[in-house]
């Protein structure tokens, strides 16, 4: 069977047991039924007890049919011999506990030996509504200990499907291994799943999985501002594909799909098994998000109307945490309790005694020091171990180079000089400090340029940057100068006008440093945004997810291991599509580029590469590391805490996937015979990533090795690559000054009144130069959301049920992956604790968690989901 796990025995040898145990005769095989009824999920159902009038799905409103593997029926096409129904019998109440909503219920099968061995269970609800069934387990079916049915999957009613439901035991096997009574079933159930028979508006009970472009951003119907360009199919805008929802075109634009109300933002189409809902945490989360989109704007903007515009000190920032924000004008915060739960206005209203404010908790980075965040020095350590740790590359060649087309460009070589940075190289050359690569670039340059005049053509004035950097002996960065650039003012085709600041700690040059080292973070955080995270975990999963759920079946070895990477991803991309990132929504808000941000995106996906994404390849193109004469990845910047870190996890990752995949793939030749994993493979790069099919770095998926490193790579990318540049949003961006996300003011002209204001005010200046006030607050709002950890959150090293196989070998290979990743926990505690890696704490005193396997519920700034679900 070519390592597939074979449970069955023998055709003689199962028949002999069987007809010992069951004696010829139908005996009764019992079984527990775990499953949640749908309003213990509903929202405003914050006080549903655990179980509540659970009599009602007693009787016979749902059903439940053993299938035969091993015996098929040859009046049904030799389908696996479908067993009598069963009803659930009653309530088990003394289990050991369970989620909070979940009820077991137990269920008795009528089998006879003569039927085999059952492999799944066919399921139909007669009831006016859904319920979640988790799992059907027969606790000693004769001559099997037990067998598992693993269903995590919402039972519509049955007049909402045009086929049964059809769940299978925890085995695995490849399609062409599958029992031959069970290979029907598997390859309906594919059918199903591609919606090859469904056309329209897809519905929330559909179990559809198909491809579609990003073409529903804009609402030119709303307003022709809104219109956005599609994103995907095309040479200029090409993107990855999202999952399909079937709505019509708008009325003013045939190629724009009409969106849904503000009202339904909540019922954008996903695959119902794709939505949150685990637990009512997940659940607040979105609502959250909504809500602050929806509900609280308005308010802020009306306290925004009353109080002054801007931030006049730092003191004033320090007050939305330290003392919060009065809500000056009461009704409306009233007017909040008609539209969203009074738990949401709680917390995203503190209150105290009487008094309604907007009091957001304290990010890390000013807990221990409320200045730290200005120094040269955690400027550049945050690019090494801050929320956006993948930008930052090793410099090759002086000065730094444009890759932009000088045709329609101009020249856009840097200005910045030997003369300008060669005193502060620790007494090497400029050559001598190429060559021992002690040079770095934090370059954010070429990207930004050709959106230059569209974005400052708006309320925003941004900068294209380049931050070289000097790598001291200690592995601290040094800034060594900072080039500020915008377009030529005859032409963008005249290349680029570009002044160079250099570090300064007293006198308005310290001030004109400080506004300097801002225009860079504005550029970062909103290439971290859009790119770093958006981009390249977000978006970039979503086909990945579409086609594993398309042509992986549940019983696919490779299904079963990429299956918990993929969880509530098209949910909350769904939900981004609908609030975050369409026109007018709470980036566009919040982040510089504007109405330009998923446009840039797209820009910036000509260049993505799947095989560059796993972290050794990424930190090698990035010049950062190199393989040393053992192949192994030597570091060039030793105390670099992502990639120290990262590569730790990323070797977990990779010995587990390598293990798991050896039980089922001897050789390569098994990979190659694998008809699923080959369609599958093959739709990913050709319909997900469509505009990207003919791209030759695409692994051909030939060979185990190419399997193990696509696994890797996309293990990586969903948990540990979004977990570091996710969940320190909050710890570092929360304070909006050490990470702005806008720039509002070119940098102040000598001479003028502007430059005299930097004089008398520097930290005015500052703050009149970066994010507004209304801008800090729903920006620093939305991440302290999406910086938070779920109850339900499920970690790297973990399942969220102990029977997702029943093979004993890969669950045993699983432990030693949860083993090894609980080392590197240790690990990292004690790097945090040793004083010689300076850029592990730093002077905010942060130490660097964000690879820290697990976490508890809330903003911690560690912890690493198994998948993007946030």
């Amino acid at each position: 069977m070519h390592g597939v796990h074979v449970w069955w025995l023998s055709i003689e040898t199962m028949h002999s047991v069987l007809e010992h145990a069951f004696k010829g005769d139908a005996v009764a095989v019992e079984a527990t039924v775990v499953l949640m009824r749908k309003n213990v999920l509903d929202f405003n159902d914050f006080t549903a007890t655990l179980i509540d009038n659970v009599q009602e799905l007693l009787g016979q409103s749902i059903s439940f049919q053993l299938v035969s593997a091993t015996v098929g029926d040859p009046k049904n096409g030799n389908r696996g011999v479908v067993g009598e129904k069963a009803y659930l019998e009653y309530y088990v109440s003394k289990l050991p506990a369970i989620a909070a909503g979940e009820s077991t219920f137990r269920v008795t099968f009528k089998w006879e030996g003569k039927q085999g061995i059952p492999g799944a269970v066919i399921v139909v609800n007669r009831h006016s509504t859904q319920f979640y069934l988790k799992s059907i387990t027969l606790k000693e079916f004769p001559g099997e200990r037990r067998i598992d049915f693993v269903c995590n999957s919402w039972v519509y009613p049955r007049d909402k499907y045009n086929y049964k439901r059809i769940f299978f035991a925890n085995k695995t096997y490849f399609a062409a291994e599958t029992p031959l009574p069970l290979k029907p079933y598997r390859e309906d159930e594919l059918k199903n799943l591609r919606g090859e028979d469904v056309t329209g508006q897809l519905q929330e009970w559909d179990r559809v999985y198909d491809y579609a472009y990003y073409n529903d951003l804009g609402d030119p119907d709303s307003n022709t501002s809104l219109a956005r360009p599609v994103l995907g199919g095309s040479a200029r805008y090409p993107y990855p594909r999202r999952g399909k929802t079937g709505r019509k075109p708008s009325k003013t634009d045939p190629e724009t799909e009409s969106r849904l109300p503000a009202t339904m933002s909540l019922d954008i189409y996903v695959p119902r098994d794709e939505r949150f809902g685990h637990l009512k945490m997940a659940d607040f989360l979105t609502y959250a998000i909504k809500a602050l989109g929806q509900a609280v704007l308005p308010v802020l903007k009306a306290i925004c109307d009353e109080t002054p515009n801007e931030f006049d000190s730092f003191e004033d920032v320090l007050k939305l945490y330290e003392g919060g924000l009065p809500v000056v004008n009461k009704t409306l915060i009233d007017e909040l309790r008609e539209r969203i739960p009074l738990e949401m206005i709680r917390e995203l209203f503190r209150t105290e005694g009487n008094q309604r404010l907007l009091k957001l908790p304290l990010p890390q980075v000013i807990q221990e020091d409320k200045y730290a965040w200005r120094t040269d020095e955690e400027f550049t350590r945050e690019m090494l171990a801050g929320v956006n740790p993948v930008s930052i590359r090793r410099l090759e060649e002086f000065p730094p180079v444009s890759k932009l087309d000088e045709r329609e460009y101009g020249d856009h070589r840097s200005t910045i000089t030997a003369a300008q940075i060669e005193h502060n190289l620790e007494g090497l050359t400029i050559e001598e400090a190429l060559d021992r690569n002690r040079l770095f670039i934090l370059d954010h340059h070429d990207s930004l340029m050709p959106y230059l005049n569209r974005i400052n053509s708006t309320a925003n004035k941004v900068y294209a940057t380049r931050t070289l950097l000097f790598l001291r002996d200690d592995s601290t960065l040094k800034p060594l100068a900072i080039e500020l650039s915008l377009p030529h003012p005859d032409g963008e085709q005249h290349g680029a006008v570009s002044k160079v600041y250099t570090p300064a700690d007293s006198g308005v040059e310290a001030s004109i440093w400080q506004l300097a080292k801002a225009y860079v973070t504005v550029d970062d955080s909103g290439v971290h945004q859009l790119i770093s995270h958006w981009l390249n975990t977000h978006a970039t999963m979503e086909p990945f997810v579409i086609a594993t759920n398309r042509h992986l079946s549940v019983l696919h070895p490779i299904n079963k291991l990429l299956a918990p990477h993929y969880r509530d991803t098209m949910n909350i991309n769904a939900f981004a599509r609908q609030i975050l990132i369409n026109a007018g929504g709470i980036l566009e808000l919040t982040v510089f580029p504007a109405k330009y941000a998923m446009e840039m995106s797209s820009v910036v996906y000509q260049s993505w590469n799947f095989v560059e994404q796993g972290l050794p390849a990424d930190l090698i193109k990035r010049g950062i590391a190199v393989r040393d004469s053992n192949d192994e990845i030597e570091l060039l910047i030793k105390d670099y805490p992502y990639a120290v870190d990262g590569l730790a996890i990323w070797s977990a990752i990779e010995t587990w996937v390598r293990d798991y995949c050896a039980i089922y793939y001897p050789n390569d030749a098994a990979v190659r015979a694998d008809a699923e994993l080959q369609a599958w493979w093959k739709e990913v790069r050709e319909e997900g990533h469509g505009d990207k099919k003919h791209e030759p770095w695409w692994p051909k998926m030939e060979t185990v090795a190419e399997l193990t490193e696509t696994c890797t790579t996309i293990i990586w990318v969903a948990s540990a690559l979004h977990a570091a540049v996710n969940f320190g949003q909050y710890p570092y961006a929360g304070y909006l000054p050490n990470r702005p996300t806008i720039s509002r003011r070119f940098m102040p002209e000598r001479g003028t009144e502007e430059f005299a204001e930097l004089e008398r005010d520097p930290d005015k200046v500052f703050l009149k130069t970066i994010t507004s006030q209304l801008q800090t607050i729903l920006g620093v709002s939305l991440i302290e959301i999406l910086s938070t950890h779920s109850a339900d959150e499920v970690y790297l090293g973990q399942r969220d049920t102990a029977e997702w196989t029943a093979d004993r070998t890969a669950l045993d290979a699983f432990k030693r992956f949860g083993a090894a990743l609980r080392g590197i926990e240790a690990e990292i505690v004690e790097r945090n604790g040793e004083g010689r890696f300076k850029n592990r704490n730093g002077p905010v005193k942060v130490p660097y968690t964000l690879l820290y396997p697990t976490s508890g519920v809330g903003i911690t700034g560690k912890g690493i989901p198994n998948s993007v679900s946030i």
